[in-house]
């Protein structure tokens, strides 16, 4: 049975509901800067009337180095969210990367979100299903839109039926990231689809003891992602792009972010998905 919309928080995704934002810095840096940005990013989206699910990871536990930076961990992670939450009135999201986190986080978040390389991975995805919260599932690079029905029938088998499917490239040889928009319109075949427009642009081991990247290519796929038919857009963003503690190659400027996300609501306005 195919997941028409999916909720997370006051947020609908997918139907008639119109283009939505999840975006955010990649990892929180700290409690003051993880508050700065969600406030902004929640300005922005207000002066555009787009709804939006703010995103920060607490772990960043696939990282590139041993030495890179990773977060504040699960404990004080959730607790900077839930403050968020509280004090701004917005939804949030936030990665996990073990069973054992599904439920603390589910007490927190409003969406729990599966990353790309652990896609597969039963035991995350039932313990996350388990919560009641809706799930964002990153298509691996390594997995082509048809074999996502899997990961959609492992949610619902353990009573998840508020799941979203988040397209963020394949590889193509090392170091390389392509998008096929095509697979948007495929895997809507069994859930509303987020197009992460800030990862697809990166070059994943590229720089050696991190991730590479070309953050000029960020609004060509985000508006070719809208064209599409994406539900939703997943966008890293952070005030001091090139000092960012993760992604500094392809998180987007947030003094950037309004005129990017004016161009994608025309653009979502011209092929129906926003009226």
């Amino acid at each position: 049975m195919k997941c028409e919309t999916a909720r997370i928080g006051p947020v609908t995704v997918g139907g008639d509901a119109g283009l939505a934002l999840i975006a955010g810095p990649c990892v929180m840096e700290s409690e003051s800067h993880t508050l700065h940005m969600a406030d902004a990013i929640k300005c922005v989206c207000a002066h555009l009337n787009l709804p939006f699910v703010y995103k920060a990871s607490f772990d960043k536990a696939n990282r590139s180095s041993i030495k890179s930076f990773r977060g504040p961990g699960l404990e004080e992670g959730l607790a900077i969210l839930d403050h968020v939450k509280k004090t701004l009135d917005v939804p949030v999201i936030s990665d996990i990367h073990e069973p054992a986190h599904a439920a603390p986080a589910g007490e927190v978040l409003d969406a729990l979100q599966i990353p790309a390389f652990l896609c597969r991975q039963t035991d995350l995805l039932v313990e996350a299903a388990k919560t009641g919260k809706c799930v964002n599932v990153k298509k691996g690079q390594f997995m082509s839109p048809p074999e996502m029905t899997n990961v959609c029938h492992k949610l619902r088998e353990a009573g998840c039926n508020n799941h979203l499917l988040t397209e963020r490239g394949t590889f193509f040889g090392y170091n390389r990231l392509v998008n096929d928009m095509t697979a948007i319109e495929q895997m809507q075949d069994f859930a509303p689809v987020v197009f992460d427009a800030t990862h697809s642009c990166q070059r994943p081991g590229a720089a050696g003891a991190m991730s590479g990247g070309e953050r000029q290519f960020v609004g060509t796929l985000a508006r070719a992602a809208v064209a599409a038919g994406a539900d939703a857009l997943f966008m890293e963003v952070h005030d001091d792009p090139d000092h960012a503690k993760s992604d500094p190659a392809t998180v987007y400027p947030l003094d950037q972010l309004a005129s990017l996300l004016e161009q994608l609501l025309a653009v979502a306005g011209a092929v129906g998905k926003r009226l």
